[in-house]
């Protein structure tokens, strides 16, 4: 479900289920975990990108996967809800720098995905941006404090409580987006070689300043934000507006 491949010292990852519009389901989740275990460990590994196969950066859950939510239990639920609180985490707190690639539209978990990486690049044409599940009665408990650290929490607070899908430049406004490019992989990878080109050993001391000043509150916050993110999907707004979104 995901591409890894190794260009000089920079590993990119590629979400790759462009027929699912590269949507997550706790395989993918799983494989993406894995894959940032993988690059942290490997040394020759100095950066890392995330990207998505085809016309999406990632579309958020998998419908399958949010039809099966439906009849999940309070323990399921917090179980699915920390696989997605520990991806985020693990892309947010990596020792190596983080750069997201959106090749197109990075809605809910997908917006998610590039909000807890270190810099964002976005096709300024087909990139769309947006936590969009307000509209059916969920909440975009887990990814708030992440978007709250990009952003200013005002900013963050509108966007997740309009569900507006924004594009590019608008996404730069609101402090998302931090390049626009016509072919932000090959701008990001051009990135990532000037980064891989600074002291390793100072980056990664750069990056545990990052964790010291943003674990506690992070970690503290996440707890609470997932049974947030589980109690949610007991609601009958939930199942109700899920129901209407699934069969449209």
């Amino acid at each position: 479900m995901i591409k890894y491949e190794i260009a000089p010292n920079t590993a990119i990852i590629t979400l790759n289920r462009p027929d699912k519009r590269n949507a997550l389901n706790p395989e993918i989740v799983n494989e993406l975990k894995q894959a940032i275990i993988k690059s942290e460990s490997d040394k020759e590994v100095k950066s890392i990108i995330l990207t998505g196969e085809g016309s999406a950066f990632c579309a958020g859950a998998d419908l399958e996967y949010l039809n099966k939510i439906r009849d999940f239990s309070p323990l399921e639920n917090e179980k699915d809800s920390k696989n997605l609180a520990e991806l985020f985490e693990k892309i947010f707190f990596c020792s190596k720098p983080t750069i997201a690639a959106v090749n197109g539209p990075a809605i809910a978990g997908g917006c998610g995905l590039a909000t807890v990486c270190d810099y964002v690049f976005a096709d300024k044409e087909k990139a769309k941006f947006g936590y969009s599940e307000v509209k059916i009665g969920f909440v975009p408990a887990i990814v708030s404090v992440f978007l709250v650290k990009r952003t200013s929490s005002s900013k963050a607070f509108q966007l997740m409580l309009s569900g507006e899908i924004i594009d590019s430049n608008s996404a730069k406004e609101f402090g998302i987006v931090d390049f626009i490019s016509s072919n932000p992989l090959e701008e990001a990878e051009k990135f990532a070689d000037k980064l891989n080109s600074n002291s390793q050993e100072s980056i990664q001391f750069i990056k545990s300043i990052k964790k010291f000043f943003e674990f506690s509150s992070i970690d503290n916050s996440v707890k609470y934000l997932l049974e947030l993110n589980a109690l949610s999907r007991t609601t009958d707004d939930f199942k109700d507006g899920l129901l209407k979104f699934l069969s449209k």
